[in-house]
C-alpha cells in the first residue's frame, strides 16, 4: 500500500495538542500570579541573611 506514509497517529498528535494547551494553561497562571504577586528584581538574599552574633 502506498498510503502507508500518509498515516497519522492521532494518539500521538492529540498528546502533542494535549501539552500545548496544558503548556498555554501554564503560562496564563503564571502570568496572572507574576501580575498579582509581582517577585522582587535585582536584589540579592543578603537582606535575608542572618545578623552577626556578638
Amino acid at each position: 500500500m502506498s498510503n502507508d506514509d500518509k498515516l497519522i497517529d492521532f494518539s500521538a498528535e492529540r498528546g502533542k495538542r494535549i501539552h500545548d494547551l496544558h503548556d498555554k494553561k501554564l503560562d496564563e497562571m503564571r502570568q496572572a500570579f507574576e501580575q498579582a504577586l509581582p517577585l522582587p528584581k535585582g536584589k540579592k538574599s543578603s537582606a535575608k541573611s542572618k545578623p552577626k552574633k556578638r
